[in-house]
């Protein structure tokens, strides 16, 4: 009774804030006011779960020796797997996985109104995933909240449909912006990826969300950035023909890469069992980060080494470590790495795990441009800049894989702020978009097609009805 009269009141003060709302402000000028809010809460998101995966992975991690293989990673991802399944089956009771799937279906199906408890339970789900040695990333999920929270705030304060409309997707748009610390990659995401339609003023208010939710993140991680990049060498033109055949070497593998997580997408799918499914895809997954642990959580850590030069870190923690590891040894584990990189991400989210597709292809990008530099460098004796051309196969694998050429390159850029790498940045992403457009027309997430549950039109028929 107590706690009935307490929401009555609350709702008596937001009703009276928002009439007094009405007439002094439009509708226009509160929206950008609104959107201000959504990025604030949106990155202050992204950091509190870029703060958690780290926490959970640190207390499990701690203890582990980098001059031997860890036997405990052959159990800590299937238990976070099965931890993660408990939780939206019996905890939260909702589907969670692929925010970003279900995000493009509620926007072409129309629906608007997301439930409350989305604006948080993503992020202690994929927590759980990512902290226990889920190889994905956390965009997804942090999308998905920061949709709800466009969603929520926007049915609050009685915005139209539209207007609803204009906030799940700047508020998803403010999700990917503080998780990555990229504004631009954020607003591109919207426009990209979800495929939103956009007027001037539209824009404008997406920009607002994502560059500020961007900065809140950036300014709660004191200033910081996930991968800073060094860039005391400029680009030389002359490597522009190397570069072209790395686009067409990205093109190929992001081919690969989509097939193989989709085919493994099928197989989790064809497991009717939850219990089994969770087992199966984390014993998979646990197999995989135990021969290479770089596949543990979303591998910032390890393309921030790669890509300023500390190539030996591919061997930590894993069998193949040893003093004085030769060229061919940290090649031969990263052509391993990056062929089970997409079975790994692929047995993350969909058996089970609450986590984004994003992060994966930039780790799988920093691999490929590594293994691809360095096998040239070997067979031919060249000296091509190795973690420059890790740098700029991320965006190159990111554009093939997602089908998002534009949000690569900024997102890319912008995360280690390498603005003067923006043309070697292009021209990989371009070609390898362009390679993959010459195979298939289909997007990165049409095999989420089928949304089993149906769960957010259910809750759309529930808010309808209530």
């Amino acid at each position: 009774m107590y706690e009935t009269s307490r929401l009555t009141m609350y709702r008596n003060i937001i009703r009276k804030i928002d009439d007094w709302r009405c007439s002094r402000l439009s509708q226009q000028a509160f929206v950008f006011i609104l959107a201000a809010v959504v990025g604030l809460l949106a990155g202050t998101g992204a950091f509190v779960l870029k703060r958690l995966v780290a926490l959970i992975s640190r207390l499990l991690t701690s203890h582990f020796h980098s001059s031997s293989a860890n036997w405990t990673l052959l159990f800590i991802p299937v238990i976070g797997i099965v931890l993660t399944g408990i939780f939206c089956r019996y905890i939260v009771k909702a589907k969670l996985a692929n925010g970003t799937s279900q995000l493009i279906h509620d926007l072409r199906d129309k629906v608007y109104r997301l439930k409350a408890r989305i604006t948080f339970t993503p992020i202690i789900a994929s927590s759980i995933t990512l902290g226990f040695g889920g190889s994905a990333g956390s965009e997804g999920p942090i999308a998905y909240t920061g949709a709800a929270i466009g969603s929520n705030l926007a049915r609050l304060f009685r915005l139209t449909p539209g207007m609803m409309r204009l906030m799940v997707g700047c508020g998803a748009g403010a999700g990917i912006a503080g998780i990555f610390k990229s504004p631009l990659g954020g607003a591109l995401f919207t426009l990209e990826v979800l495929r939103m339609p956009m007027t001037t003023f539209s824009v404008l208010v997406l920009l607002v969300t994502a560059i500020t939710a961007a900065m809140t993140a950036f300014v709660l991680s004191g200033c910081t950035l996930d991968i800073p990049f060094d860039q005391s060498i400029a680009f030389d033109a002359g490597l522009i023909p190397f570069v072209v055949l790395l686009g067409v070497f990205c093109g190929v593998y992001s081919l690969y890469y989509s097939f193989i997580m989709k085919r493994i997408a099928s197989l989790m799918r064809a497991i009717a069992n939850t219990w089994v499914r969770n087992v199966a895809g984390g014993a998979l997954l646990a197999v995989l980060v135990f021969l290479f642990p770089t596949l543990y959580g979303e591998g910032y850590g390890t393309v921030g080494k790669v890509i300023n030069g500390n190539f030996t870190s591919l061997l930590n923690d894993s069998l193949f470590f040893a003093d004085g590891s030769g060229a061919w040894t940290l090649i031969l584990v990263a052509g391993g790495t990056v062929l089970a990189k997409c079975f790994a991400t692929s047995a993350t989210n969909n058996s089970g795990g609450v986590s984004g597709n994003f992060a994966p292809t930039l780790f799988a990008g920093c691999m490929v441009g590594f293994f691809f530099a360095s096998l040239l460098n070997e067979l031919f004796g060249l000296q091509l800049p190795v973690g420059h051309f890790a740098f700029y196969a991320m965006a190159g694998v990111m554009a093939g894989a997602i089908r998002a050429p534009l949000m690569a390159i900024f997102l890319t850029c912008e995360m280690g702020a390498a603005y003067s790498y923006f043309l070697p940045l292009t021209i990989t992403a371009a070609i390898s978009f362009g390679i993959v457009r010459l195979f298939t027309a289909d997007s990165f997430f049409s095999h989420h097609a089928d949304r089993p549950n149906g769960l957010l039109s259910q809750i759309n028929k529930t808010d309808d009805a209530k």
